[in-house]
């Protein structure tokens, strides 16, 4: 390889280089016409930052803490499938690259390695994500699993009653490999002459009959707290907030569930509203700079997560990649509190941004 990447963005490039088509269009790829996942980036072009100057911003403190665990910055990484089809060492890598970076990893529902393996590969904060199947025995084992080996939190992901329709998967035939973390629970080996076995597996196995009065089921069988990701209007905030859920993360599933959906930064400030300061609010779709993570948190965000870029860095250097991708995020982001007057994530506010709305509105 030649120089090192410069950006997270770069990443991308050499992971297109480094995997097989099948598993690259399957990380990168979104839903149908992929016009939510453009947006989830280009929606962050149309914000800009108004900067503060002379601030003492000789010392940058960008540590905070997500649910009472501090870290280093204000950045997670998001559950994201199968790694090992990004490297050979799969989740365990990404899990010592987190800790490494004294930061949170939520591992997938599809982690490559079992709960076990995360747990038993580094000591460090991680939470667990759920999806809720037809068998529901299946979800409550997989979270009594997570309880017992030192998982913090459940993030129940609500936004998929169904897969949405990945069109390269579907071309590519993409085959979900048997995966450690159901042995002896359910097989993800499901065979389809149509597409994607992704898309048929999701459709045996997924419970699209889970509803808001299913939170209460998932808070009785376990004393972790439960956070609920795919989170886009106020109305389901106030729903969230009033069935007892720790925590809400805006997300449109890194655009790969409904296209046409809005981007998530676009909503993220109705969904901070809504709440009101009673639980957090964590941010997930199209963070690719440090500018990113300022414009989310002085939207009302308290951490972003990251997901493509963590398996981009995956695939191209392994841990080390990841550990890269988090740096150059953590880099960028004080940088950018620099130049803008804030040498602490408290000094990040509302007047820190201007949205294409209010610029249009200043100009009427």
């Amino acid at each position: 390889m030649g120089s090192e990447p410069v950006n997270v963005n770069e990443f991308q490039e050499l992971a297109k280089q480094s995997l097989p088509k099948m598993y690259y269009d399957y990380y990168a790829g979104g839903a149908e016409d992929q016009h939510t996942l453009k947006e989830n980036l280009e929606a962050f072009f149309r914000i800009i930052i108004r900067p503060r100057i002379l601030v003492d911003v000789s010392r940058i403190d960008m540590s905070t803490s997500v649910l009472g665990y501090k870290i280093s910055a204000p950045i997670l990484l998001a559950p994201t499938a199968m790694h090992k089809l990004a490297n050979p060492q799969g989740e365990v890598a990404t899990a010592r690259a987190a800790a490494a970076c004294n930061t949170i990893m939520i591992l997938s529902y599809m982690s490559s390695c079992t709960v076990e393996e995360v747990a038993n590969s580094c000591n460090a904060i991680r939470f667990y994500q759920l999806y809720v199947y037809k068998r529901r025995g299946i979800s409550a084992q997989l979270v009594q699993r997570a309880e017992r080996n030192g998982y913090k939190a459940i993030v129940l992901t609500v936004d998929a009653p169904r897969l949405g329709r990945r069109e390269a998967d579907i071309k590519n035939k993409m085959v979900a490999p048997q995966l450690k973390i159901f042995e002896g629970l359910m097989s993800t080996e499901v065979t389809s002459d149509e597409g994607s076995n992704l898309e048929a597996f999701a459709k045996d196995t997924f419970d699209a009959s889970l509803s808001w009065k299913d939170i209460g089921w998932l808070r009785s069988i376990t004393n972790l707290p439960v956070l609920i990701k795919g989170i886009l209007t106020h109305e389901d905030a106030i729903k969230a907030v009033e069935v007892g859920v720790a925590g809400i993360i805006v997300s449109n599933h890194g655009a790969r569930q409904l296209d046409y959906s809005p981007s998530t930064i676009s909503v993220l400030e109705e969904v901070v509203h809504a709440v009101g300061g009673k639980i957090p609010v964590l941010f997930d779709g199209g963070v690719r700079r440090g500018t990113d993570v300022f414009k989310a948190l002085s939207l009302g965000a308290q951490a972003v997560l990251v997901g493509r870029p963590v398996v981009f860095g995956l695939a191209a250097m392994g841990e080390y990649g990841v550990k890269r991708v988090i740096e150059m995020l953590k880099d960028e982001l004080e940088l950018t509190m620099a130049l803008s007057g804030c040498p602490t994530l408290k000094h990040i506010n509302r007047s820190h941004v201007r949205t294409e709305r209010e610029m249009l509105q200043s100009m009427l």
